[in-house]
């Protein structure tokens, strides 16, 4: 009868031995890829589309639109309003 310590040397084995055949695997499925993509000149958006040579629009931070005179704090409009605007009109909070 084997021992435990033998089943998990043989699972340590058998675990490298599957991490090589996925690599050998990705490896083939890469260069069959890149022969055919050399053998009819695609470029990136043959492959991915037109939305593949457009970049992720930029995103930053929005200014301010609205501003408590008490506290001094400000929301951009977006999300749910703080408790200080709540019920209130906005133009007199808005920042010129």
């Amino acid at each position: 009868m084997t021992t435990v310590a033998q089943l998990l040397a043989q699972k340590a084995a058998l675990e490298a031995q599957i991490e090589a055949a996925q690599k050998a695997h990705v490896a083939e499925g890469i260069a069959q890829v890149k022969a055919i993509i050399a053998e009819y000149s695609l470029t990136k958006e043959d492959v991915f589309g037109a939305s593949a040579k457009r970049g992720r629009k930029a995103s930053g931070s929005v200014a301010p639109k609205f501003k408590d005179p008490i506290s001094g704090a400000t929301w951009t409009g977006r999300g749910k309003a703080p408790k200080w605007i709540e019920g209130q009109d906005r133009n007199k909070f808005a920042i010129a």
